[in-house]
């Protein structure tokens, strides 16, 4: 069992790139306990799904409820699909695909797009000069104060919590992932992918309605999609969207201080770590995605300093919904109303 990381032999204080040559012990997934994963959410993910359609006649509402808990393991299965896509789910690249791809089709999302995306997500998060790919929008303060009324409008608009947690994950999982966007030009693969994904998805909604109706889509697939989808952006926004994160201008950006910190630490109860797959240990994350996500909580058991670093709880998330501005001043994140207080109501 490792302990603690003793000071260099320069007794410097540990700086954020030098946590890459230390999480590197942990990035050898064990193919038995991928497959145990992947089996204890995709099983069960199944059979509610079987029995939620077992009980539409008799008790739809139990259907409901049961398809909002699916929505737990849905999103376990993207957590899958995720490690999947850094290659730290299988050793073997062919198969950490194709799981990936198979998962894709449960998920709505198409592998070889988002893993490209989620690429330049990790090689670009923090800086101000590179947003705008598979990230969250965030304007800074000056950004904001420049635009015109429609243009500030606009953007509370999407940054209100109906519009971030709730129509924008249905729009994101059900109409914008049915393209390549943002890589529409980048290669055959991506409209491969795309369109593979979205064939096995029309071809598996019309295996349920020849053979339930419209009611298993109804009752079953909408709600554990709706729920999955708002809980998985959820949690993506409170891995970067907190008040003391961390963005620079391209000539002052460095990867690793990006990594640490300008990702949370979001600590969750034992339930809903599991059924998120330590998603929430998201600075370790960023600074060696190759650590299966099985193995995140051993490196927290390890290493305390990253345990309490950019800590989060379930409360203080809560306050993360009214942040919206990147204070390039204060290196903060600040709410519409921090921000008028500061520099007055915008021209």
């Amino acid at each position: 069992m490792m302990t603690d990381t003793a000071p260099r032999a320069d007794d410097a204080p540990m700086q954020a790139r030098d946590w890459v040559r230390i999480l590197a012990r942990y990035r050898d997934p064990d193919p038995w306990r991928s497959a145990f994963e992947l089996l204890v959410t995709l099983v069960p993910f199944v059979a509610i799904w079987a029995l939620a359609w077992a009980l539409l006649d008799l008790a739809p509402w139990a259907s409901v409820i049961l398809a909002v808990v699916n929505g737990g393991f849905l999103v376990r299965l993207f957590i899958v699909q995720h490690d999947c896509g850094h290659g730290a789910f299988f050793n073997n690249r062919t198969l950490s695909d194709w799981t990936g791809r198979a998962l894709g089709v449960l998920t709505l999302t198409p592998y070889d797009v988002w893993r490209r995306t989620h690429a330049i997500h990790h090689s670009a998060a923090g800086n101000l000069d590179k947003r705008g790919m598979g990230d969250v929008h965030t304007l800074t303060v000056a950004e904001y104060r420049a635009m015109g009324p429609f243009g500030r409008w606009h953007y509370r608009l999407y940054r209100h919590p109906l519009v971030l947690f709730g129509l924008g994950p249905a729009y994101l999982f059900v109409l914008q992932n049915r393209l390549p966007l943002g890589l529409m030009r980048a290669g055959r693969i991506y409209w491969t992918s795309a369109m593979g994904t979205n064939l096995s998805i029309a071809v598996a909604l019309c295996a349920i309605v020849w053979f339930g109706g419209w009611q298993p889509l109804a009752l079953i697939f909408v709600p554990t999609l709706l729920v999955a989808a708002s809980a998985g952006v959820w949690l993506f926004y409170v891995q970067h969207q907190f008040e003391e994160t961390h963005w620079d201008q391209e000539p002052d950006w460095q990867l690793h201080d990006a990594a640490l910190h300008g990702s949370s630490h979001y600590d969750l109860p034992a339930v809903l770590r599991w059924f998120s797959g330590n998603i929430g240990v998201h600075h370790v994350h960023h600074l060696y995605s190759r650590i299966p996500f099985y193995r995140l909580t051993e490196v927290l058991r390890d290493h305390k300093d990253l345990a309490t670093a950019q800590r989060l709880t379930i409360r203080e998330s809560l306050a993360c919904v009214k942040l919206h501005l990147w204070d390039e001043t204060e290196r903060r994140l600040l709410s519409f109303k921090a921000e008028r207080a500061l520099y007055g109501r915008p021209v």
